[in-house]
């Protein structure tokens, strides 16, 4: 049997715990028993807990009590780790658990978790969006990757917020067992058999990333409505009315990103709503979303989300892939 383990603790998210253990435990219906996950919960105390909704649950096993050499080893985040860690004691059960696992991750934040306890320096990373910052100046070394569902990186593999648990879970059971099983659990969960792991958490459209009335709001409308048009950084610093060198510093101090990034990511966006949307050749879109075209369109894809265009279509367009061909094994890594 395959044994998986999530650590939880007081004001643990309670979807980062049921939502992966519910695809594992799915998964089991249709294994057979020499096949089937061994689940289980280890727990930061000694009593049962309360997840940050007031949900109380009770853990298999104190982290000291917990010695096997666990085939998948899960972190799970809450909203109390970005000012609370587990503890010196923890991370170093943490480290050398990791060290035994075949695999090991985390759910949402609790990538926070990984990086107290030393397990994430140089790798390639992703959690909820809104934590990432603090991830990121928590562990300089490692490359935070905001915008994704979830990433595998050699054995490590980490999710974004919240649900994406279920999204990595069914990536991890895929990768265990094949895609049937994977669609098949789905089914039964009445979830997307997997979002692709490039799938971004959010849209640049949604995000005020400056004051509505700031000459920076003004230059990113003005991207949002010109994306076919040159947006070099003398275009947009004249938009703003400012010197090139001052709107880039500035621009870079509102917004945590430089104009040219921003203005991809404002393209990559926009590219994905026509794909999600319609059906023109991928040399139209890349055209008309200002990355030149379908070999710009493709290399933009594959390195901001991990998949290429002609993927994305397939798992998101209006026309949806048939069921058995939508797990494709999409990593981050």
């Amino acid at each position: 049997m395959r044994s998986v383990a999530l650590l939880v603790f007081p004001g643990v998210q309670a979807l980062d715990v049921f939502g992966p253990t519910d695809v594992f435990s799915e998964a089991n219906r249709f294994l057979l028993p020499d096949a089937q996950y061994r689940l289980e919960l280890i727990s930061t105390g000694h009593d049962a807990l309360r997840c940050s909704s007031g949900l109380r649950i009770q853990a298999d096993r104190h982290f000291g009590e917990a010695d096997g050499d666990y085939d998948l080893l899960l972190a799970a985040g809450g909203p109390a780790l970005v000012q609370t860690p587990l503890g010196d004691d923890v991370h170093a059960w943490l480290r050398d658990a990791s060290r035994r696992a075949r695999r090991f991750g985390s759910i949402c934040n609790g990538a926070l978790t990984l990086a107290r306890a030393g397990l994430l320096d140089g790798r390639v990373v992703t959690t909820h969006w809104n934590d990432a910052a603090a991830l990121a100046a928590l562990c300089p070394t490692a490359r935070v990757e905001f915008d994704r569902i979830f990433i595998q990186d050699g054995n490590l593999y980490t999710s974004a917020g919240v649900t994406a648990g279920i999204d990595l879970s069914l990536y991890l059971l895929a990768q265990d067992h094949g895609p049937e099983v994977a669609l098949n659990v789905a089914k039964r969960l009445v979830v997307f058999v997997q979002r692709a792991g490039g799938q971004s958490q959010f849209s640049p459209y949604l995000t005020p990333y400056a004051e509505a009335s700031s000459p920076i709001a003004q230059v990113q409308q003005y991207v949002l409505g010109h994306l076919a048009d040159d947006l070099g950084v003398a275009v947009l610093a004249s938009v703003a009315k400012m010197s090139p060198r001052n709107f880039s510093r500035v621009f870079a101090r509102d917004t945590r990103v430089t104009p040219a990034e921003f203005v991809e990511r404002a393209r990559i966006d926009a590219a994905r709503v026509m794909l999600e949307n319609g059906t023109e050749p991928l040399k139209t879109v890349a055209w008309r979303c200002g990355l030149r075209d379908a070999h710009h369109l493709r290399d933009a894809f594959r390195r901001r989300l991990g998949v290429t265009p002609q993927q994305y279509r397939l798992h998101f367009g209006a026309r949806p892939t048939p069921p058995d061909r939508d797990i494709q094994g999409m990593t981050g890594g």
